[in-house]
């Protein structure tokens, strides 16, 4: 690289764009022609006569899907989007041209080096952009390396920041371009069938999953597809956009199970992971006591500390899909992920629907009232004294601060971040137990902490 003091990169941008020929004329003449044009277009459109033939016809920008008969033309869909999907696929870079571009990167490196990273300025950007190759072309620009930019005194950005961008970028595109092969409709979405196919032709691709029998494939696709459709399907749409799901992070999740050192916690935290799958069905298992293979409201009673109030139970069951009353697998998984992941909005939206019993978009003191009543109902019965409703509700009402004073609705749980705490109140005698007594929970963490440390000492 040159010697003495660097160029600053917005210097080498301004020299760049000001090689660009400039206009010379002044501004009476560019007012001059600017009225000639002006006076040109309007006469001819005063006159109403087109000039222009193509006016009169507006350009086709719908094509209606073909029809189910029309197989001819149903084919022809699939073949033109498989091409496409190709084409785009060799637009990528592959691992010979990645591994290129790092050398080239790592080649143009400008001193000096900022801690253990080796940095590149804006003209050594430039300078690999065009050795490259017309793939790499879009990631060379000034807005690519203006968002890398970090507080470099020199005006430089990370080779490793800029080649791990390119690679997120080039597997994003991968992730869609093999996501859009399963797009059965081609709308830039996929259904549960599309979703359910995907998973299962990965699962063999995935070593964390080497373990699962086959004839627990159908049941482990069930458990992983309904995450994706719980949180992003919250209008019960039956199809999510592929964007979407490339925006959220379940497909990293997923993905993460490629890796075959995995730790053991990282595997109990991930949903998708083999032991998280095979919890979740025993559960199922285990509740089912009669092994008709659906759930009853009173197999239900007893999920988890088996705290959960009989008034919440019945919500459930009447809102809920059931069959004859008892409850499936799939039904019983939006369950879970509901109770599992309280402050999650979808999981909010999903609870406050329970909870709101005349489905007035709110929630009252009427409502609280009702709920909680179940509550105290089941302190009677493990000869504990109920707590007044009324500081209850004061609470409630304190810890959501919604805009409406006597009204609670979905967006006011959301906005308080509160939402988690106010509906384990309502629903579940353990939830309500923990909040009440959180002030003792904390002292003998505490507790247990300076104990832990006196022993270290």
């Amino acid at each position: 690289m040159a010697k003495g003091e660097e160029t600053h990169w917005s210097d080498i941008l301004k020299r760049r764009l000001g090689g660009h020929k400039k206009d010379e004329r002044d501004e009476d003449e560019k007012k001059a022609e600017e009225t000639e044009l002006f006076t040109k277009y309007y006469t001819e459109w005063r006159s109403g006569v087109e000039t222009d033939e193509s006016y009169k016809t507006i350009p086709r920008f719908y094509y209606k899907l073909p029809a189910e008969d029309e197989v001819l033309l149903q084919k022809l869909r699939e073949e033109s989007r498989a091409v496409f999907l190709q084409r785009k696929s060799r637009e990528l870079l592959d691992n010979e041209e990645l591994q290129n571009l790092w050398f080239l990167l790592d080649k143009h490196q400008v001193p000096p080096v900022n801690g253990d990273e080796a940095m590149i300025n804006y003209e050594a950007f430039l300078q690999v952009g065009e050795k490259a190759g017309p793939k790499c072309r879009n990631f060379f620009t000034a807005r690519v390396y203006a968002k890398l930019l970090n507080n470099d005194p020199y005006g430089r950005i990370s080779i490793m920041q800029f080649f791990n961008y390119v690679m997120r970028k080039v597997w994003l595109h991968q992730t869609r371009i093999g996501l859009s092969l399963y797009d059965v409709a081609g709308q830039g979405y996929l259904r549960e069938s599309d979703l359910e196919n995907y998973i299962l032709e990965l699962i063999p691709t995935l070593p964390q999953l080497d373990g699962l029998e086959k004839s627990f494939y159908s049941f482990y696709v069930c458990t992983a597809v309904r995450k994706f459709f719980f949180f992003l399907d919250p209008l019960r749409t039956g199809k999510i956009k592929i964007q979407d799901i490339l925006a959220c992070s379940f497909l990293d999740d997923l993905l993460e199970l490629r890796d075959e050192e995995l730790s053991k916690e990282s595997q109990e935290s991930n949903w998708f992971s083999a032991p998280s799958a095979l919890r979740v069905y025993g559960q199922y298992l285990n509740l089912d006591k009669d092994h008709n293979g659906m759930l009853s409201k009173e197999e239900l009673s007893r999920y988890g500390t088996a705290t959960l109030t009989s008034v919440f139970l019945d919500r459930v069951f009447q809102e809920c899909l059931t069959y004859d009353g008892e409850m499936d697998y799939k039904t019983y998984l939006d369950f879970v992920l509901a109770l599992e992941n309280r402050k999650e909005p979808a999981a909010l939206q999903y609870i406050f629907k329970l909870l709101d019993m005349e489905n007035q978009g709110y929630l009252n003191v009427f409502s609280l009232n009702y709920f909680f009543r179940a509550i105290q109902e089941q302190m009677k019965l493990h000869s504990q004294e109920p707590v007044s409703f009324q500081d209850v509700k004061d609470e409630i009402f304190d810890m959501v601060k919604p805009k409406d004073p006597y009204k609670i609705t979905l967006q006011d749980l959301v906005n308080s971040c509160q939402g988690d705490t106010v509906v384990s109140i309502l629903i579940d005698l353990n939830g309500f137990w923990t909040y009440e007594n959180r002030e003792m929970l904390v002292t003998n963490d505490d507790s247990s902490s300076n104990t832990a440390d006196f022993e270290d000492t």
